[in-house]
């Protein structure tokens, strides 16, 4: 089902268009349940039964969500048996779900049947499109994800001399993944399946980032060079020499085979276009992404008209800046000037940090005027690590763990610091920390009573337009004090209509990679580092930047309508409570349900 369990970067690495779709051993039957069960009953136990399932043969979701039970397991995601499975599964539980029903079904049973049948038909609708076969590109593949749990300061814990044992036994699995990957994109090449070469030419330098003939200098000896000085002088002595061995036997030879596929037999092989379309079957893959990523039924033409006008929209409000701070030029003037000027850069990354530490101060101050539901797991900045830092975004968030022991973390990216200017850093932050991902993807966790493939799963355009509106609450935050920080915010509303616009182009209109970092640097302020390193990011993920604005648009749309027709009745820490307390929905189920809380509220 796309209902994404894992994080999006993570199930794109694996090439798995829908990690919930995963095999249930053969003897696994749905749960029975008891005669005297109200079907919401007989759904919540079939849900968690097949959560567990799902854990046992998806353990690194497990491994997400904190839970330790499978941290030395790894199944080989990328293979066709694994595939055949992942849609047994799927066919499996949606036949069982239906088979109960949602006749008299209300409230949260109601939408988690309709959630859970709506992701798995859409699953099923995917599997007809390959992207199993291309299952590396510069924003994530098994190598890049592999290096994330193995450095020791990612998802994969290093505590205990059993967490080490742990990893030891994840890590023999890879290399088996990895010629896999290569297997497939073996099957690709004959198939004519293949990824663009823009993208392909970024991999080969993170791999050679990623090998090293000398154990100790690569990121798989971070546990050994921070092993707890508790350990006894035996395990230390033994764990050492078992990962020199895993990392130098075993690691580097896949990653050399690897990068040597990719640069000496795939890369003459890769294609000069860059749009989805332009792969067999191009069209109706990404019009069924485009539905996927965004909950709606709108085509790739409207969504692209739809961005045009939201375009020309922002530059008025923009405008509206420039006369505020007498900027006189044009348009495009300011927008060097935003890029150019040395006041809005840092000087170090240690500023940086510091600048987005205090930040989280001042958002907090703000944030009990705006909001009474507030997740209780912590929180915390990190720099993006170097080795992937050079194709990464701005920033990301990583959620918490279940349990609360791993923080939810904001990644701000310090690669190319003259790119990182002050002015982008508050709305940056609302999108990605407080009260943008952490909030929503926490309280979403937190919600112990719904289903967990609710709760650790969910859709991209609510969590992403969730994003994007947190950032439109500044003001009512404390933050956008100076008109430089607003135009910020005004940029990255901007940016993510650009996205409309250049996504459709480039995988629906036949746009080139240059034409569309051209099209960015025409009509926003982005640097040449950023709109390059977006440009390649919507070639590699096809409509998943389609999701941002349309989420924001219509969260928008409901609390204009939840004012409007409530008037002094209108409370917007209900109104955020109410769009936040049932997870990451579909927009056409949040529409409903806002609907269903205005009429309560008319009638109280």
């Amino acid at each position: 089902m796309p209902l994404r369990p894992l994080t999006l970067a993570v199930a794109l690495a694996f090439g798995l268009a829908a990690l919930p779709s995963i095999a249930a051993p053969a003897k696994a039957t749905p749960v029975k349940a008891a005669v005297n069960q109200s079907k919401g009953q007989k759904l919540s136990a079939m849900y968690e039964q097949y959560w567990e399932e799902l854990l046992k043969l998806n353990p690194l979701q497990a491994t997400f969500q904190g839970d330790p039970r499978y941290n030395d397991q790894l199944p080989n995601f990328l293979a066709a048996d694994y595939r055949k499975k992942s849609h047994d599964f799927t066919v499996k539980w949606l036949d069982a779900v239906q088979k109960v029903g949602s006749d008299g079904l209300t409230g949260q049973d109601l939408l988690s049947y309709e959630i859970f049948v709506d992701g798995a038909k859409r699953s099923l609708e995917g599997e007809q499109f390959p992207d199993w076969m291309m299952p590396v590109n510069q924003m994530g593949s098994i190598a890049s994800y592999a290096a994330m749990f193995g450095s020791g300061t990612g998802p994969q814990p290093f505590k205990t001399v059993k967490d080490y044992d742990n990893w030891l036994k994840r890590a023999h699995a890879l290399p088996a993944i990895f010629d896999t990957a290569v297997g497939n994109m073996r099957e690709g090449m004959k198939a004519g399946v293949v990824q663009p070469r823009v993208l392909m030419v970024k991999v080969v330098p993170q791999l050679d980032a990623l090998i090293n003939d000398d154990p100790t200098k690569t990121l798989f000896w971070g546990p050994i060079q921070n092993m707890p000085k508790t350990f006894s002088a035996a395990d230390r002595e033994r764990l050492t020499k078992a990962y020199r061995t895993m990392i130098t036997g075993e690691m580097m030879p896949a990653y050399k085979r690897l990068r040597a596929f990719i640069n000496d037999e795939y890369m003459p092989k890769t294609r000069e276009t860059v749009g989805l379309d332009a792969l067999p079957n191009g069209k109706a893959w990404y019009a069924y992404n485009v539905r996927n990523s965004t909950t709606t039924s709108r085509t790739p033409e409207e969504i692209h008209q739809l961005g045009l006008s939201e375009v020309e929209r922002i530059h008025g409000e923009m405008q509206k800046v420039m006369q505020q701070v007498g900027f006189k030029g044009s348009l495009q003037d300011f927008f060097q000037f935003m890029r150019t000027d040395p006041q809005f850069n840092f000087k170090t990354e240690d500023e940086l940090l510091t600048y987005y530490r205090n930040l989280e101060k001042s958002v907090n101050a703000g944030i009990p005027k705006q909001f009474s539901l507030v997740p209780k797991s912590p929180f915390e900045i990190r720099p993006v690590e170097p080795f992937r830092a050079k194709s990464a975004a701005g920033g990301e968030y990583q959620s918490a763990s279940e349990d609360g022991k791993r923080p939810g973390i904001f990644y701000v990216n310090t690669y190319d610091l003259p790119s990182r200017k002050k002015w982008d850093a508050e709305d940056l932050y609302l999108h990605e920390a407080i009260p943008g991902h952490h909030f929503q993807i926490s309280l979403q966790q937190e919600m112990g009573t719904m289903p967990k493939f609710r709760r650790f799963g969910g859709e991209t355009a609510f969590a992403e337009g969730w994003g994007l509106y947190a950032e439109s609450l500044g003001k009512d935050l404390g933050v956008y004090q100076d008109p430089y920080s607003y135009f910020g915010y005004l940029q990255n509303e901007l940016w993510r209509a650009i996205r409309l616009v250049t996504d459709t182009g480039l995988h629906s209109k036949g746009w080139s990679r240059d034409q569309v970092i051209k099209y960015m640097l025409d009509n926003s302020a982005e640097s040449e580092t950023q709109a390059t390193a977006e440009a390649e990011r919507y070639i590699a993920w096809p409509s998943q930047a389609l999701a941002y604005k349309s989420g924001e648009l219509k969260i928008k749309e409901l609390r204009a309508r939840a004012q409007q027709a409530l008037g002094p009745k209108f409370d917007i820490r209900e109104f955020h409570a109410e769009v936040l307390k049932d997870g990451a929905v579909p927009l056409d189920v949040l529409d409903a349900k806002i609907n269903r809380w205005i009429e309560a509220k008319k009638a109280s």
